[in-house]
């Protein structure tokens, strides 16, 4: 039980892949931190996975999803549902599908031969590295080797089943480098993969497990759960305390130093009604997230009801010289009629036909179509990188201060990149039977990040190098808001390196005012 009349050395606010990991480093580091979440812990043995088709958010904030529907304007067409994000402890992670990739040293370094579109990160690659090979240590990630990559050697992942294996080959066949998908799993004895849904067993590496728990296991952390952080107070020495709604009831916390681990559409909206730390005007500002490219993928006659997964990977279409795209990924679901029904509820939800709820059953005629179709195709994603823009944002709204609203217009180079990418994966996968799964651009609403850039100079960034705020001396950032650019990989093996990189630069920084008095 945490005791709110306690000083703490850190309050981290948010439990996901950056809040738990940071909490963990600094715990460990013998620092008192208080972990605030606005979810529940949740039973441990739960497997629920995120459903959208529920809209009461008492229903939906007790199953660990985030309760109020979002608001999103994109290319000026409004929509609202429910985004794919969590609420609880482990936040959205712990209904991650585990992929935990390294980015390329050019998603973060600029060169003459790949210039950077923001001229490159203020950290380099090179001082991240340590980073991420403890990132993937602690997340237990294992996986082969990427042929065309240089990172660390990792545990080998479990035998691949005779589908993947075919099309292992049939990928090599057609001159790609695929490889074994690095996945923060334990891989326990009878292990379920527990991918899309929250794992009962810890045998999931995610914020909760690899995190929260470890941190509290330590006996220096405490964990506020159900309790929403509304507003940091500051004075001109940095933020003093906090405002929480626990209960309904108003309760004020204090720390020395505050982590915003909220994710990049919260941490700026906190930050946004605090009236903190955006002497640039950029807070909410170059949201980015990533491109979906779903497609269809048979591994032949043979190896028909092989289970799916998530093994192969391959990063042949990464880029085109200094065009960025981004990697190819199998998305460990098989093209069954369940799932085919739910993306199509979802593509119906944000459509113009939204407000006929009757005619959303209809979805299902289409979808038995496909399975019929699809068969025993494998479903597998490209990971498009998203640019930076300042008019792609988050706004916040004092008379609706719980709302996340978007607004977010492609951009051309988007659309021209995005069709390049597709004919990379086609070029790249010719002689075997594809199909790609929709005809728009389709935004991955599960990674959000860039709201709160970090940088050297404060008027072209929220951050310093650190994560610290350039305007606020003792608040810190420890999610996805932090990157300048969205790479063309999964951003959670980032989120976490980074929030260790942080944590290390919160210890030096708390150890040096203790021996200074």
């Amino acid at each position: 039980m945490a005791d709110r009349s306690k000083p703490y050395d850190v309050i981290v606010i948010g439990t996901g892949m950056g809040g738990g990991t940071i909490g963990r480093r600094l715990a460990e580091a013998g620092l008192s931190v208080l972990f605030v979440e606005r979810g529940p812990s949740g039973l441990r043995a739960e497997e629920t996975e995120l459903n959208a088709d529920i809209w009461d958010q008492e229903a939906r904030l007790v199953r660990g999803f985030w309760p109020e529907p979002m608001t999103t304007t994109v290319d000026g067409v409004t929509t609202t549902f429910n985004p794919p994000l969590g609420a609880g402890v482990g936040g959205s992670s712990v209904f991650y599908a585990a992929t935990l990739e390294r980015p390329e040293p050019h998603d973060l370094n600029t060169s003459d031969d790949i210039p950077h579109p923001t001229g490159g990160w203020p950290v380099s690659y090179e001082e991240m590295r340590p980073y991420f090979a403890q990132a993937e240590e602690m997340f237990s990630v294992c996986g082969t080797p990427d042929p065309l990559g240089d990172g660390d050697p990792l545990p080998d992942g479990p035998e691949m089943p005779d589908a993947d294996k075919a099309l292992f080959l049939a990928m090599k066949d057609a001159g790609l480098h695929p490889y074994q998908g690095h996945m923060a799993m334990r891989y326990l004895d009878a292990c379920a993969s527990c991918l899309g849904r929250k794992c009962p067993r810890n045998c999931k590496m995610d914020g909760r497990s690899a995190g929260v728990e470890m941190a509290l296991a330590t006996g220096k952390a405490a964990l506020l759960e159900l309790t929403e952080v509304v507003r940091l107070n500051a004075d001109a020495h940095g933020v003093t305390t906090l405002t929480a709604l626990q209960q309904g009831k108003e309760i004020t916390l204090s720390a020395r130093a505050f982590v915003l681990a909220a994710g990049a559409l919260t941490s700026p909206r906190l930050l946004l009604g605090s009236d903190l730390a955006n002497g640039s005007g950029l807070v909410g500002r170059n949201l980015m997230f990533h491109l979906n490219e779903m497609f269809a993928l048979w591994p032949g006659r043979a190896h028909k009801g092989s289970a799916a997964t998530k093994a192969l990977a391959f990063r042949d279409t990464y880029r085109d010289g200094t065009t960025r795209f981004g990697m190819v990924q199998a998305m460990g679901i098989a093209a069954r009629y369940g799932e085919i029904v739910h993306y199509l509820n979802v593509a119906f939800d944000r459509s113009a036909l939204r407000n006929l709820r009757p005619l959303r059953q209809l979805t299902r005629i289409p979808a038995a179509i496909a399975v019929r179709v699809f068969g025993e195709a494998k479903l597998f994603v490209g990971i498009l990188e998203d640019l930076p823009y300042a008019d792609n944002r988050v706004t916040f709204d004092p008379d609706n201060p719980r709302q996340l609203k978007v607004t977010y217009r492609f951009a051309p180079e988007l659309r021209a990149r995005r069709k390049a990418f597709r004919r990379a994966i086609r070029h790249g996968l010719r002689g075997m039977r594809t199909v790609f799964l929709g005809t728009g651009p389709e935004l991955n609403w599960g990674h959000p990040c860039g709201t709160l850039r970090f940088g050297d100079d404060p008027a072209t960034s929220v951050l310093n190098r650190n994560c610290r705020a350039h305007e606020v001396a003792n608040l810190w950032v420890a999610d996805a808001s932090f990157m300048p650019t969205s790479m063309g990989v999964n951003p959670s093996l980032t989120i976490a390196a980074n929030a260790l990189r942080v944590g290390d630069q919160i210890i030096a920084e708390l150890k040096k005012e203790a021996r200074d008095g």
